[in-house]
């Protein structure tokens, strides 16, 4: 069996981010299948060459055309001679468990209309009230993934059928084109698997400006796949989906729940003091609210919305 990992990399990722990279997902249980790692670098030199420098195949884009989508539609059109069964797609901040592959492969190997899997995530990053608010967030997250119809992983991140991403590929015009895969892959009757029995970590933003522009363009993008509103089969999937494209705008509504957070927060962390993310969590809604309003007024005067640079823990620890 054989399986191909794909890691896009940005023109603003710096070598150490990379290279940690490198060192982290080579440290995953492979078994005895064979395997590539590919890491699909858009005009940026100096990763490329540090990548070369650690064994691992790069595909060099001269643009960046497609971002995210694009890079990973090449990747896929580059592994077309190897022709893996599975692929799994990482960004340069995953960090997943040692078992993470197999433990996707398996649950894979038992769904046949299944085309992802992946598990929860979580954040590695928590080193201020900006990455603790998002940590504390993504365990809500976790709760309701576990229970949706309608299962969107993040970034794609996670182990894919190589078969059905040759064949549909990545829409390159999407802002967010793994919701947009998502949603054309559950209204095909596909579906996401979420396995329990491993975990991924990844970065949150360091700051609420980094944040705010991140969930302004997950907004944004949710706004273009209504387009996909008629193409649902399956009902609860419909459902689903609609109430996540839906509810997600208003999180104003979800303010006052948060003098609730108090004993959660006690009873999940038993720390005093993590009591601050009350306060993280009150700032957290009213940015999330004002992205939202942003991305929908963006989006009716047709004002486009782009990508920005991410600063990496690396890079803090290595100025």
């Amino acid at each position: 069996m054989k399986i191909a990992l794909v890691i896009p990399v940005s023109p603003f990722e710096s070598k150490s981010t990379v290279l940690e990279s490198v060192k982290v997902l080579k440290s995953l249980d492979f078994s005895n299948f064979e395997y590539k790692i590919v890491y699909v670098v858009d005009f940026n030199e100096e990763c490329a060459l540090a990548l070369k420098s650690e064994g691992v195949e790069v595909l060099f884009r001269k643009d960046n055309r497609g971002k995210r989508a694009g890079a990973i539609n090449d990747a896929v059109d580059y592994l077309s001679d190897f022709n893996p069964d599975y692929l799994a797609i990482f960004d340069v901040d995953s960090r997943p468990q040692k078992n993470f592959l197999i433990k996707c492969i398996e649950a894979l190997e038992k769904c046949e209309d299944c085309y992802i899997a992946s598990s929860k995530r979580y954040i590695w990053n928590g080193i201020n009230l900006v990455t603790e608010t998002v940590e504390a967030e993504y365990y809500l997250i976790n709760f309701f993934l576990e229970r949706l119809k309608w299962k969107q992983f993040n970034g794609l991140i996670g182990v894919l059928k190589y078969k059905i991403l040759k064949e549909e590929k990545l829409n390159e015009l999407a802002l967010t084109e793994d919701a947009d895969f998502s949603t054309r892959m559950h209204a095909k009757g596909k579906k996401a698997l979420l396995v329990k029995t491993t975990k991924i970590y990844e970065e949150a933003p360091m700051s609420w400006k980094e944040l705010y522009n991140q969930r302004k363009r997950w907004y944004y993008g949710g706004l273009q796949l209504w387009k996909y509103r008629k193409t649902f089969d399956e009902r609860k999937v419909k459902i689903s989906w609609i109430l996540a494209l839906t509810l997600s705008y208003v999180v104003i509504l979800a303010l006052p729940l948060i003098i609730l957070a108090p004993p959660l927060l006690l009873y999940h962390y038993k720390k005093i003091s993590k009591l601050k993310l009350v306060l993280g969590l009150t700032v957290h809604a009213l940015l999330l609210q004002i992205a939202a309003l942003d991305a929908i007024f963006s989006y009716l005067t047709k004002k486009s919305v782009g990508w920005s640079k991410v600063r990496r823990v690396t890079e803090k620890l290595n100025t």
